[in-house]
């Protein structure tokens, strides 16, 4: 019988609200079995917009939507019941024309690796985490943040544990697992617009599956995911959780929008789980897995970490 009490889980994420999009209701689940659990949020998504019409006109929104993001940051932490830091880089914002315009000068996106890393390292270094959440090489999509997440993310798996790495950040520690973050993928939106079908109801999904599957007028059919899934988290007792934290993103987030089309009852009949692809182990598991965990000793601790 595994003791979670024992286990930590970090969560390392670009802007606030993106914690309670993917895998809220994992690290609800873990939460509730004893780990401790923390979000890393690396900046304040001071580029963002308010995406909901319902807070346009709303003084506090309209005037100082990075402070309201905070405070939404907060109520979402406390709706999950985890543990949050701010690694307090600026947001770099996504850029869009053609051609591109350039980044905001010092934003996160823009740091030097080392620089960008070096408040990650300390934190994993002070958390210990057994285990790390995080997006792969694209960052899920391609928002410079996110993809500057991925390299700070796994810059801090591996090198934490190095005792000649990142001096006067902390005593070294070595975290065992790194997984990527699956919550966009392609199957479990099949599966949810297929149920709402069958259902008589009318499904959001459709243009987003649409998309994902088309050929481009040249005959070009989209990339083949780079990652598949090793690793589903049964936890639909948590969804809940999950809905209330991202309403807590009160500016980001539609009540009414297609993250809440599927009931919390319905997705857990059609998927239950939260999917993930493990990117690296240095413990022995085995695929596909139900525990983010498996095969961690807590008590455990490699010293010398090898390369990702």
């Amino acid at each position: 019988m595994t003791d979670y009490s024992k286990l930590r889980l970090l969560a390392i994420h670009a802007h606030p609200d993106d914690e309670s999009s993917k895998g809220a209701a994992t690290m609800a689940h873990y939460v509730g079995l004893g780990a401790r659990v923390m979000v890393a949020t690396c900046t304040g998504g001071e580029q963002g917009s308010i995406l909901n019409a319902q807070m346009e006109g709303v003084p506090w929104a309209e005037r100082d939507l990075p402070g309201l993001r905070r405070e939404e940051m907060a109520q979402a932490a406390e709706a999950l019941n985890l543990e949050h830091r701010w690694i307090g880089f600026a947001d770099s914002g996504l850029p869009e024309g053609d051609p591109l315009p350039p980044l905001p000068e010092g934003c996160f996106a823009l740091q030097p690796l080392e620089r960008a890393a070096a408040p990650l390292v300390q934190l994993v270094r002070e958390f210990r985490p057994h285990v790390i959440l995080t997006y792969d090489e694209n960052g899920g999509y391609p928002h410079p943040d996110h993809i500057q997440t991925h390299n700070v993310s796994m810059e801090a798996y591996r090198k934490a544990g190095d005792p000649d790495a990142y001096p006067g950040t902390g005593e070294p520690w070595t975290p065992l697992k790194v997984y990527y973050d699956r919550a966009f993928n392609v199957e479990r939106f099949i599966a949810l617009h297929e149920a709402l079908e069958e259902r008589g109801f009318q499904s959001p999904y459709a243009e987003r599956i649409a998309a994902l599957q088309e050929t481009d007028p040249e005959g070009h059919r989209p990339p083949v995911p780079r990652h598949e899934t090793t690793t589903k988290i049964e936890c639909p007792d948590t969804f809940s959780a999950r809905d209330t934290a991202l309403r807590c993103h009160r500016t980001q987030v539609d009540p009414d929008g297609p993250f809440f089309a599927v009931s919390s009852d319905m997705q857990a009949e059609v998927w239950p789980w939260e999917d993930y692809s493990l990117a690296d182990s240095r413990v022995e598991t085995s695929i596909p897995e139900t525990d983010l965990f498996a095969g961690i000793d807590p008590d455990a601790q490699i010293s010398s970490p090898r390369k990702a």
